[in-house]
């Protein structure tokens, strides 16, 4: 597949010269991401996960640099998602869709070869009966449920198809699967405890099959979670597998926005919807064209922007469309209306971002939004 090069770059979302920001997506890093992922896994096939528009980034860019990476299989979360990531990578790629098929999108999920995740009795029912119809075997994923309790089939349920294993005739059971809920945290025990019950169960199944438990922090636990194969998703995006250790993976966004308007307040003057913030001597604010519609708590009272090494404390609550951060620290002249300031930077990320909101750096990439300027570059 094509690839952008470093000279020329490819723009997306709103005009350059109409969008309050730009937002910046290095290919180049997401396919070191991979590559650096692959390598901690000599032993398995490492996967990429695509889903949420490639958690929000793009999709249709992000995936055949992941496939010139090295990329051969692909997750995504739903049938519609897969139908639209078909067109952009090769035809022996493989598209494995996490939720499995509702009852009225079996037929499509199979006519366009994606791959379900059975997730449940009657998802393997309702498969079966469409296969027998179009007198196929499809490639399947079974999905088993080893402590998380959102996914998966239950202990119940593996021994059902133990004693039955007629349920699964006409099906191709190409990997069984389930997902470590703590495994950003590397001393709990319900890691190890996911890990045996995955091998406990696959053993009853009539069916033998590759199997996969880790995600983007499960690689990093160690080869004892990586079995067959590893399914990285936030981690192609920079987002750090442990919260509380240095970071190995490369920052793949960057966000500048533009100001909208500077003005100076007194000592006593308000900032923003319910006058939250209170001035305590004469300073300087800068409002800019990003808010809460464009991926930014409404109430991110520790976050910041930042401006030539100068911190920016966001004042007040984030509007919808804009912010407000104080300017005082920058001498005068050197921020104007429609200068920019950085939201996300090589070193002020995603993470960082995540901390300031109280959540984490996968919600922060996927609320970006539609309404900045999207270039994508493949800087090295």
């Amino acid at each position: 597949m094509p690839v952008t090069q470093a000279s020329s770059p490819v723009h997306a979302g709103w005009p350059a010269q109409r969008a309050g920001a730009v937002l910046t997506v290095n290919l180049e890093a997401i396919a070191q991401n991979y590559r650096l992922l692959r390598e901690r896994v000599p032993h398995a096939m490492c996967a990429a996960v695509v889903k949420a528009d490639a958690y929000g980034l793009g999709a249709a860019q992000v995936a055949p640099v992941l496939e010139q990476a090295g990329a051969t299989q692909f997750f995504v979360a739903h049938v519609d998602e897969g139908l639209a990531l078909r067109q952009h990578v090769g035809a022996q790629a493989g598209i494995t869709v996490l939720h499995g098929p509702r009852p009225d999108a079996v037929e499509a999920c199979l006519a366009h070869g994606l791959r379900p995740v059975l997730n449940s009795l009657e998802q393997i029912a309702w498969v079966r009966a469409v296969a027998r119809k179009q007198q196929r075997a499809p490639g399947v994923v079974l999905q088993l449920d080893t402590g998380m309790s959102r996914f998966g089939l239950s202990a119940q349920d593996v021994q059902h198809l133990a004693e039955q294993p007629d349920l699964l005739d006409g099906l191709t059971v190409e990997l069984v699967m389930s997902h470590l809920a703590c495994a950003d945290e590397r001393t709990n025990s319900a890691n190890a405890e996911q890990a045996a019950r995955l091998k406990e169960y696959a053993a009853l199944l009539p069916v033998r099959a590759p199997l996969s438990l880790a995600a983007s922090s499960g690689v990093f636990l160690g080869p004892d979670y990586h079995f067959n194969l590893v399914r990285p998703g936030a981690a192609l995006y920079g987002v750090a597998p442990h919260p509380h250790e240095p970071n190995p993976l490369r920052a793949v966004v960057g966000l500048k926005a533009h100001v909208l308007q500077t003005r100076t307040l007194s000592r006593g003057d308000r900032v923003g919807y319910g006058l939250t913030w209170r001035a305590d001597g004469p300073c300087r604010v800068a409002t800019i064209a990003v808010g809460y519609a464009d991926g930014f708590v409404r109430a991110r009272a520790k976050g910041c922007a930042w401006f030539r090494g100068h911190r920016l404390p966001i004042l007040g609550r984030i509007s919808m469309d804009s912010m407000t951060v104080d300017i005082s620290t920058i001498p005068e002249g050197q921020l104007e209306a429609d200068g920019m300031v950085e939201l996300l930077n090589e070193t002020y990320g995603v993470d960082h971002v995540a901390a300031a909101e109280g959540t984490i750096g996968y919600e922060v990439l996927t609320s970006l939004g539609h309404r900045y300027h999207r270039n994508y570059t493949r800087a090295a």
